[in-house]
Parts: structure tokens; sequence; C-alpha cells
């Protein structure tokens, strides 16, 4: 049997009810770890949590809410006493155009996608620095770098998410903290979130359509690719490695 790459550690999944999040919970525990799993979905998270076994345990939470932060991290300390991963999934794509989107889902999706990752971020270091180090991982996307009209937000997120990785990565390394900080830029995964995505629009067969075609690879992502770049990024094999994007999208960018 392979040697299993995360055995011992002890991992936060925000977004682990569904896709890309459920992907890296799943891969995690294969790999020896014990994971939280946190979602605003309480029923899929629970239910997501039986099925990932009793190496998982779930915890309900809105992850733009700080004070919501300070009860999945005491959890952490009390189930774990510390901490080695974390990886900040949780997301939300809010389509619209810089004239016709609205402030409300604005801010829905800076709270979302880029404070969570702030807080994530932040509570992780501060039971990391002392115990040894550990891995953060935040999920950008391809659209970090790649624009699209109707994604204002999403893509203006995305990219906050980027450098804000870079940001901590930095200031990690230069306080000799052992965290090492990455993001993962994946492109069009089959998830909850791209049904919901496909959703929002008249015609949701052509937008579907259109995005795998946007793949020179043929095909668009399963959550197995992005846990898989995840599982390394997590290992001791990543130890050198901080402050980087990690583009996992089937040549999505290059398109």
């Amino acid at each position: 049997m392979a040697k299993q790459r995360l055995l011992g550690k002890r991992a936060i999944i925000t977004g682990g009810a569904t896709g890309i999040g459920y992907g890296i919970a799943l891969r995690f525990i294969a790999e020896g770890a014990t994971v939280i799993i946190t979602d605003i979905d309480k029923l899929g998270g629970t239910q997501a949590a039986q099925r990932l076994g009793p190496d998982c345990e779930f915890v309900h939470h809105d992850v733009a809410v700080s004070e919501q932060w300070d009860n999945v991290f005491a959890i952490a300390a009390a189930r774990f006493s510390g901490l080695d991963i974390m990886a900040n999934v949780a997301g939300v794509t809010l389509m619209g155009t810089i004239e016709d989107m609205d402030v409300e889902t604005w801010d829905k999706t800076m709270g979302i996608n880029v404070r969570s990752c702030f807080l994530g971020c932040q509570g992780a270091i501060k039971l990391m620095k002392n115990d040894g180090g550990g891995a953060i991982i935040n999920m950008a996307s391809v659209s970090s770098f790649k624009a699209q009209p109707e994604l204002v937000a999403y893509n203006a997120s995305k990219a906050g998410v980027d450098m804000m990785t870079k940001s901590v990565a930095l200031h990690c390394a230069r306080s000799g903290y052992g965290i090492n900080v990455n993001s993962i830029n994946p492109g069009v995964i089959q998830t909850d979130m791209l049904t919901k995505v496909v959703s929002q629009v008249e015609n949701g067969d052509a937008l579907m359509d259109s995005y795998k075609a946007m793949h020179p690879i043929g095909r668009i992502g399963e959550p197995a690719d992005v846990a898989a770049m995840a599982v390394y990024l997590a290992s001791e094999e990543a130890s050198f490695i901080t402050g980087a994007a990690f583009t996992v999208d089937g040549a999505l960018g290059l398109n």
C-alpha cells in the first residue's frame, strides 16, 4: 500500500458539503488526515460528514461572519489541540456586469470569497505558528487572471484571493512561522456551484457547452483534479513552496 501523505495531519476545509471542498475532504481522509468540514448548508454538511466517516466532523458555518470563525477554531483546538492544514474553499459565483450588478451582490461575493479567506488565514496562523507550522490553501480561480464581462465581482474577488495569498505567505515566511500559504486556480469544475451558475442564465445548455469548449484538454474538470493538487500542497513534498498559485484548468487560461 502506498504511504499516506497526510498521515496524522489535522485539517479544516470550508465549503466541504459538496464540490471541490468535499472532494478535498475525501482525498485528505484517504491520505490519513482527520478533517473538520464546514458549510452553510447544515443538512448537506451533516450528510457529507456521515459519508466521509469517523475521521470527519461537520461544523455549521457562514464563512462571511467573523464570529462564526471563532467557533470553528475553538472546536479545532479542542478536538485537534492544534491545526496542520487550512483549506479555504467556500465560495460563490454570482453573475453580473459592471452595469447590472447591485451593491448587495457585490458585497455578498466579497464577503464569501475574500473576507472568508482573510478570516481563515488569520485564525489558522494563530493555531499553527507556535505548533510547528502548517499549510494554508486558498481557492482562487482562473478568473483571478482571466476576465469575463459578466463576472465583475467574481473576477475581482478571486484576484483579491490571489494577491492576499502572496501577502500572507510573505508575512509567514519572514516571521519564521513555518507556514506555507498557496492558492489554486481551478478551471470550470463539475460541482453544485456550476449548476447554480448555469441556472442563472436563460440558455444553460449553451453556457455549459461553451464552458466545455473553452478547455483545450477536451473536458471540464472534476473535484478530484483539484483535490490532487491540494494534497500535494498540504504535504511535506511542498515544504519549499509558498506564495505560489497553481493552475488546474485543462489549459483554459491559455485559450
